[in-house]
């Protein structure tokens, strides 16, 4: 392509556009940075200087002096809630509630902060309230999110169903693994009072919302075992399998208990040895351990576990071994090794734990819903080896 002569003379023509875009810029950012106070740069210095408590000090001067700041307010607002400061965030946006001259959009944004300030303090009920003149609107697909989990954490599963089937017809349709849980917790209290067919009908709810839903085939065979169908209850534990066989080991002692009713020990050790070669799990193991220690005795257990230990050392294995050397030994095991049998087994007791994946807490029990963050699923089936419990 040729280079006319018009293209030379196009050239300075961008080249004077872009600085007269960058002298009114400039200007822009003179004439706005004058009408802000000084305390809002001696807030920047202190954020650049790594000083938040002065930061936050200066800002809220800037608040003071400038009401119409709104974001900043805002911006405020958050941070209190984030380092646990409610009060003061509270105090922000009820502030800003209370103002007579904000529109509609300001005000439903101030409701909506101080709606989360109330949920992260526990108020529930003054949440609730908030959140429920928020179900339509900008903040409504939010304000129903809210909603369900206070909900939930109020264990009004019916609320919960409800809110979860708007949202849906909102077009937030991630909510149906959680909703499978709410059934499974109605059903837990179905089956509490005794009425297996209520219970039995809200599981296969929960699996027709989400079919890898684990819990609801469990409390489906919990059922069938209540109601003298062993059979039917290892085939319907079987399933989790193909649901989801990180959870093999929840169900791993369920099914050895029912081949045990059964008469079918054998069987129920050759289905978890199965599993085990399929999927490594060290829980899957120490239950398979057990199962072959009771059955067939502890040099049985030891000979497992020595294998065990050739193919993937670690403490948990180590701690099965020792505690079949030192039972199969009895009286006459060497003091060596039952003081290294109870340090090993100390140390796996305090480190083994099951570990939320979102939250980072820990329990020595399975939890559905994580007790500190209120999430469910998110609390891996297997426990960890933690380091420097």
């Amino acid at each position: 392509m040729e280079l006319e002569t018009w293209h030379l003379l196009v050239l300075p023509v961008f080249f004077a556009l872009g600085w007269l875009a960058a002298r009114v810029d400039i200007r822009q950012v003179i004439k706005e940075s004058r009408a802000l106070p000084a305390s809002y740069f001696k807030g920047l210095n202190f954020l650049l200087n790594e000083q938040p408590d002065k930061a936050i000090e200066a800002f809220l001067e800037v608040t003071r002096l400038d009401p119409d700041t709104m974001e900043l307010h805002h911006a405020l607002g958050s941070l209190f809630r984030r380092r646990g400061e409610i009060d003061r965030a509270i105090r922000i946006h009820q502030n800003l509630v209370d103002r007579s001259d904000l529109n509609q959009e300001q005000r439903l944004k101030a409701l909506y902060e101080l709606g989360q300030d109330f949920l992260k303090a526990g108020l529930l009920d003054r949440a609730e309230t908030i959140f429920k003149r928020l179900q339509e609107g900008t903040y409504a697909m939010e304000a129903l999110k809210h909603l369900r989990e206070i909900y939930a954490l109020e264990k009004d599963w019916d609320k919960s169903i409800e809110t979860a089937e708007h949202l849906d017809k909102l077009g937030c349709h991630s909510q149906d693994a959680d909703t499978a849980h709410y059934h499974c917790e109605q059903a837990l209290n179905a089956m509490l009072r005794k009425d297996g067919e209520s219970a039995a009908r809200l599981l296969k709810r929960a699996l027709e919302l989400n079919r890898k839903a684990v819990r609801a085939t469990l409390l489906l065979g919990d059922i069938e075992v209540q109601a003298g169908r062993t059979e039917a209850a290892i085939a319907r534990w079987r399933e989790v399998e193909t649901q989801n066989p990180a959870y093999l080991p929840i169900v791993a002692e369920r099914l050895v208990n029912a081949f045990k009713d059964l008469g079918r020990i054998d069987d129920g050790i050759d289905l978890l040895q199965g599993y085990l070669t399929r999927y490594p799990s060290h829980d899957l193991f120490h239950i398979l351990f057990n199962s072959i220690a009771q059955a067939r005795g502890w040099q049985a257990a030891e000979s497992l576990a020595s294998d065990a230990l050739k193919r993937q050392p670690g403490l948990r294995v180590l701690d099965d071994y020792l505690q079949a050397c030192t039972s199969q030994a009895g009286e006459h095991a060497e003091l060596e090794t039952r003081m290294a049998q109870d340090l090993v087994h100390k140390q796996v007791s305090r480190a083994s734990n099951y570990q939320c994946g979102l939250c980072g807490f820990r329990a020595r029990q399975f939890f559905w819903q994580c007790p500190a963050c209120a999430r469910w699923d998110s609390i891996p089936p297997e426990r960890k080896e933690v380091d420097n419990v």
